[in-house]
């Protein structure tokens, strides 16, 4: 179903980064925009910038189950109509899974998982009841296969998400022309469930992007023990908290083609219907690595696979 125009988009994580950038393009092209962020009242500048062009910007937590739940049905009552849900907001905390504490897990899945989950509950029966909606998850190639040191933040991801897995053929070979399926996550289901309404459902894999994301990034409570010192998951965690990791995505180039799929204008015309955007030449090759290790697992296993059956 083609979107009409103008949209009214709902924006989490709007502070800053790709959250911010997509914000901005949404209202240049004469959409209406619901942008939020946990406190407002931190960036003044950027809440007057974004009201003077046109939009709103609302304090909206979503780690928190009442605020997030009555967010939507307080909108709809005052007779804004949500079109484009964006699941945006998030943070990572960088540890080994071996020293990251039940409370560092809890806290990524809130902001991750649950609160996007409860937003696209709160906004379903809406969408449904007007036949049309678009919800939009903005994933990471973390919830593919993450690097070292970020397993919380990778296993939120890929449970929202489902991840993507190559097509073999029975017999465990690979397929010349390769094809993509998805793997069993929260959107999978959704977008076959609301598919029938008129609601498409889209994820987009993202890459690394000049953001600030390493300033959403933490370290784990916990000390590395001595005998990670010097490996992968140190190595990378450093990198992250003391600012030297340099994503060299375009947060511009990926938000406009993100804008462009959502409004099926650009280079999303005609493609309405597509379920996931990857965004970055990073997560390309993080896609290839993936669909190699499942389509080396059934050349190594794929006579096993095929007969355990009764």
């Amino acid at each position: 179903m083609a979107p009409k125009h103008p949209l009214t988009f709902l924006i989490t994580g709007c502070s800053s980064g790709l959250g911010l950038t997509l914000s901005r393009i949404v209202l240049a092209h004469g959409h209406h925009l619901i942008a939020t962020s946990r406190k407002p009242s931190r960036t003044p500048d950027l809440v007057a910038e974004i009201e003077a062009a046109g939009g709103k910007w609302l304090a909206l937590d979503v780690d928190d189950p009442v605020a997030s739940s009555s967010f939507t049905e307080d909108l709809e009552k005052k007779g804004t109509h949500i079109d484009v849900l964006v699941n945006n907001a998030g943070f990572s905390i960088h540890a080994p899974v071996e020293t990251t504490s039940e409370e560092e897990l809890r806290a990524m899945m809130e902001t991750l998982y649950f609160g996007p989950a409860r937003l696209i509950r709160s906004v379903l029966p809406y969408m449904r009841k007007r036949k049309f909606g678009v919800v939009v998850n903005m994933s990471s190639g973390a919830g593919l296969e993450g690097f070292e040191s970020t397993g919380g933040y990778a296993s939120a991801k890929a449970a929202l998400d489902g991840e993507l897995m190559t097509k073999l053929n029975v017999s465990g070979k690979k397929r010349r022309n390769r094809s993509t399926n998805w793997k069993v996550g929260l959107t999978k289901v959704l977008g076959k469930e609301v598919a029938p309404f008129g609601i498409r459902v889209l994820t987009v894999q993202l890459g690394s992007f000049n953001t600030n994301m390493i300033n959403a990034a933490c370290g784990g409570k916990m000390p590395f023990p001595e005998d990670y010192k010097g490996s992968a998951a140190e190595k990378f965690t450093s990198m992250m908290i003391n600012g030297t990791y340099k994503p060299n995505g375009d947060p511009e180039k990926a938000m406009k083609a993100v804008y462009e799929v959502i409004a099926g204008v650009g280079v999303g015309a005609g493609r309405e219907a597509e379920r996931m955007l990857p965004l970055g030449r990073d997560l390309a090759a993080n896609l290839e690595h993936v669909q190699d290790g499942y389509s080396h697992a059934m050349e190594v296993f794929g006579e096993v696979c095929n007969n355990v059956h009764l």
